[in-house]
């Protein structure tokens, strides 16, 4: 049986209901109309925040220089951008979501297990994205001089939240209009803030910043590519499925890093800048990223800064909200896409409430939750890239809902492959939250063993010591034995399969 969408509205009366019904089902033919150049607004929209100056203060952090932290984020971002456009490909070839077409190298039922860590990981995500929009707003509020308690706190998370909620709902090609919208406007806004706070840069004293070790730029470099690329990777491919079938993969990946790393790289420059020129800015920014950015404007800009702040970090929430969704469904929950998508948005709104109102210490192991699922997640990319590399046919769509098909149901070299790579990873990552998030103490266990860092249990709180000890190599280990294992050892298997 055939699964491509025959059924319910064509793409002209989905525009006129504003609600997009397609779900995890194969695109039809007439509906692929979407050029590489339309990719361009979602992944530019989503990365076009004031929020990516804040990483200027992070990126310092590893005790790096300017030039070397320069070096690092121009790689690390147009890189990691670059392995989301190459999954995006994946998204012409099959015109399903990406968790769907993972199902070609993990099995139509394997598939399930990195299912479960995409959905976790974009819940988390746009969870996060949520919070610091309810929190810009009443740190704002209280710059102005106006309320800025629960009641303002309540307000904000249910404006942010509804907003999320129901572009989620609506659907592609609501979200696609609305990123082309909110590109003006952001876009604008943060020019004017970068115009506005230039007289803050002191060269000498950003010139005067010593130079790190090479393992400390290689920590800086994963945190960047964790950050931007990697971070939406697992759902790289929702938005090329509606690509025209002629469109050429390089044309996909260009425009896919084009979109998704030119805003950021400019952001994180100009917040290396400001950030190496002030020590009391870049503690402020770890504490409360965009307040404290808010700190350096005029009151009368002070109001459209926080509509374009909340407005970029909800351009990111509804793309995340909306892949959500749909691997929710490719876990096999039988509901249609729009109940899915509040479904997550449900979630993400209860989640939103917890932090804000009731949460006493709950932001570091919430990040200690998603820096520890951003390992196996590396390692399903680099099982997808190479899959991808190795596939010279597009999918063979109804086999993709068919575990007796020619995927079959479960791929042991894949899972295997991801869990083997995961374990590995996570014995050369760190928590960085030791203190708040004891549970997840157990990472690192690969360190000592080869002399790369020494846990110090202190009195005033856990940390590791050794020049490797905070470089996160697991992240990149997960992403490389993914790719490598996969490219020589289902070589024949896809050849098998494309026969």
């Amino acid at each position: 049986m055939s699964h491509t969408a025959t059924t319910g509205p064509g793409v002209e009366q989905t525009r006129r209901l504003g609600v997009e019904t397609t779900g995890i089902e194969i695109i039809e033919e007439s509906e692929r109309t979407a050029r590489p150049r339309d990719l361009f607004w979602p992944w530019f929209a989503a990365n076009v925040s004031v929020f990516g100056i804040s990483y200027g203060s992070f990126v310092l952090g590893f005790a790096i220089s300017f030039r070397q932290a320069l070096v690092v984020t121009v790689v690390g971002v147009i890189v990691s951008f670059a392995l989301c456009g190459i999954i995006a490909i994946a998204g012409k070839r099959g015109s399903a979501p990406t968790m769907v077409l993972s199902r070609a190298a993990f099995g139509v039922n394997g598939q399930k297990v990195p299912g479960v860590v995409s959905w976790l990981v974009s819940i988390g995500w746009e969870t996060f994205l949520a919070i610091l929009a309810v929190l810009a707003t009443a740190t704002i509020f209280d710059q102005l001089g106006w309320a800025s308690g629960t009641g303002t706190k309540i307000a904000a998370t249910v404006v942010v939240a509804a907003l999320i909620v129901s572009a989620s709902v609506a659907g592609y090609h609501v979200i696609m209009r609305m990123q082309s919208v909110l590109t003006w406007i952001t876009g604008l806004a943060t020019i004017v803030y970068v115009l506005l706070t230039l007289d803050e840069i002191d060269w000498a004293a950003v010139q005067e910043i010593p130079d790190g070790s090479a393992q400390q730029m290689v920590g800086a470099l994963v945190m960047v590519m964790t950050g931007f690329g990697l971070g939406w990777i697992n759902i790289a491919a929702d938005w090329s499925r509606y690509q025209h079938r002629d469109a050429k993969g390089s044309s996909i990946v260009a425009w896919n890093t084009f979109g998704g790393a030119i805003a950021p790289v400019l952001l994180v420059v100009f917040g290396l800048l400001l950030a190496g020129s002030s020590g009391e800015l870049s503690l402020g920014i770890s504490a409360d990223p965009i307040g404290t950015l808010g700190t350096l404007l005029p009151t009368w800009f002070l109001v459209p800064f926080l509509v374009a702040a909340i407005l970029a970090l909800v351009s990111g929430a509804v793309l995340g909200i909306y892949s959500s969704g749909l691997t929710l469904l490719s876990l096999g929950v039988r509901i249609p896409r729009p109940a899915a998508a509040f479904v997550d948005g449900v979630l993400l709104t209860l989640g939103t409430i917890w932090v804000v109102f009731f949460a006493e210490d709950f932001l570091g192991p919430f990040q200690s939750f998603l820096i520890t699922l951003g390992v196996p997640l590396a390692a399903w990319a680099g099982i997808m890239i190479a899959d991808i590399a190795l596939r010279k046919r597009d999918y063979d769509e109804d086999a993709l809902f068919d575990a007796r098909g020619r995927y079959g149901s479960f791929d042991w070299v894949s899972v295997g492959t991801m869990v083997g790579a995961s374990v590995l990873g996570w014995g050369l990552v760190v928590n960085n939250f030791a203190a708040d998030a004891t549970w997840n103490n157990w990472q690192g266990f690969l360190l000592e063993p080869l002399g790369l860092g020494t846990y110090v249990d202190d009195a005033a709180g856990p940390y590791w010591e050794g020049p490797w000890a905070y470089a996160n190599l697991g992240v990149l280990l997960a992403l490389v034995l993914g790719f490598v294992v996969t490219y020589v050892a289902r070589r024949s298997t896809v050849r098998r399969q494309e026969a």
